[in-house]
């Protein structure tokens, strides 16, 4: 493919993407396919001689399609939000052509400095502390991670190093095999399984927190359980606190557990893969409140901010731990595992939509959130499970942990939407997540007028 061939493939290309988007709430949203389908339509090795462009578009609608499970659907309400937008998609392509590696400063200099000011940009929308900026007089600053699980295990292993060393400037005669045998860590029992997976990776113990009726953590429980531990000989490290948990957006009560960690010598990385965003609106902002006692913090642009997959921006309040922690040259941390030029999407999209356009996104969704809330509400067959903060709505039929099984399955089979479930308390929960960006008004009463009918045939068939 030369030049001019691309020219010509690309603006077909850019017209295929904009109908698939425009046209995506024809496709039914899940595929009604059983594993290994796709083996049996293509050859099984790759072709000697070059094919058209022609024969491989076609074989897209014919082979992937079929398997694809439209995230950008309006009838998509599964998991967490997948961001998209045009101004994204753009900077993708650019970023796909400029096509540099940018493990240091000079191997792409824009690489490099554009990511450390769009951190900044983000930070201040998001009135970070001053020492979580990089250009202030703070020790901190930004970074992008490709996913927040990512960022849990740097924290935590930038943690694990800084506490050997504090318990070795004291006791120098203890080995770091015995300081890191010590080590005890703790987060949510809500919290995502990446954390817990985290400790693993880092060997480390990690013990999960209880949480109240709110699925939240309380200062109380997180004291009771450091101190028994510090009782029994073993050292409190780090915790992971998190902001919007997944199973049903709760949030830990940092403005109490931060002062406890700072207290005990504990780091504390706060986890916000998905609110973190909303935090640009001034209304959802407090829910930050206790930030200032963080030494790390973590949110995913790439759920709910516009900014197409991979984008998770992580700050740290003092850049000498992670260096410290990874031998890395603090030129070097500004651009730590970054690879491909990602910066590029946040300033196009941050430039495109501005400020108020990110903000009113948000409100948006969190407003159809409230919208399917109020319809549940007035069911009385069914029932809100957990206070609806953000986007996510988690619901149920009243009644047995199978009926709702049952009715998820139905849901499920006829593919007209998409949702998962979640436990909580040990019940059956069926969540209800706002995520497409071209989701509207109308797109909620239909799911909910699917999902009543599904309801009502399942409970005919119920024995009274």
């Amino acid at each position: 493919m030369d030049a001019a061939e691309f020219r010509r493939r690309g603006k077909e290309m850019v017209d295929y993407v904009a109908d698939y988007l425009e046209k995506i709430e024809e496709r039914p949203v899940y595929p009604d396919l059983e594993p290994g389908y796709l083996r049996d339509l293509i050859p099984t090795e790759a072709p000697c001689e070059p094919e058209s462009f022609e024969d491989l578009m076609q074989d897209v609608e014919r082979v992937i399609m079929p398997g694809i499970t439209h995230w950008h659907s309006p009838n998509f309400f599964a998991y967490f939000p997948a961001a998209s937008s045009y101004p994204a998609m753009l900077a993708d392509m650019l970023c796909g052509a400029i096509g540099c590696i940018g493990f240091s400063w000079a191997a792409s200099p824009a690489c490099t400095e554009l990511e450390t000011v769009m951190l900044d940009w983000l930070g201040k929308m998001l009135q970070l502390p001053e020492c979580f900026i990089a250009g202030t007089h703070g020790h901190g600053g930004g970074v992008i991670q490709s996913t927040a699980s990512e960022a849990t295990l740097m924290s935590l292993l930038a943690a694990r190093c800084k506490a050997v060393r504090r318990v070795q400037a004291v006791e120098s005669e203890r080995s770091e095999s015995d300081v890191l045998s010590k080590l005890v860590a703790y987060t949510s029992d809500q919290a995502h399984s990446s954390v817990e997976r985290a400790a693993l990776i880092g060997a480390v113990m990690m013990r999960k927190v209880p949480t109240d009726e709110h699925f939240a953590v309380r200062e109380e429980m997180l004291k009771k359980m450091v101190e028994e531990d510090k009782a029994a000989g073993l050292i409190p490290f780090y915790f992971c606190a998190t902001l919007g948990t997944t199973p049903s957006c709760a949030f830990d009560h940092i403005t109490k557990l931060g002062p406890l960690c700072n207290k005990e010598n504990m780091w504390m990385h706060i986890d916000a893969a998905y609110a973190g965003s909303a935090f640009i609106c001034p209304e959802f902002r407090p829910l930050l409140n206790g930030i200032e006692y963080a030494d790390s913090f973590n949110f995913n642009p790439h759920k709910w901010l516009l900014i197409n997959f991979d984008c998770s921006t992580m700050w740290v309040k003092k850049r000498t731990d992670i260096i410290g922690a990874f031998k890395m040259e603090p030129l070097y941390l500004k651009h730590e595992n970054q690879e491909r030029f990602r910066s590029l999407k946040m300033w196009f999209v941050f430039r495109l939509y501005g400020l108020k356009g990110l903000q009113a996104h948000i409100r948006k969704q969190v407003a159809l959130a409230k919208e399917f809330e109020s319809l549940v509400q007035a069911d009385n067959r069914f029932e809100i499970c957990a206070e609806v903060i953000l986007g996510l709505v988690c619901f149920r039929l009243k009644g047995s942990n199978e009926l709702n099984q049952n009715l998820l399955k139905r849901i499920t089979k006829s593919r007209e939407i998409h949702l998962v479930p979640c436990q909580l308390s040990g019940r059956f929960v069926l969540r209800f997540a706002i995520c497409a960006r071209t989701t509207e008004s109308r797109h909620i009463q239909r799911a909910w007028r699917h999902i009543t009918q599904l309801a009502f045939e399942l409970l005919q068939e119920q024995p009274h």
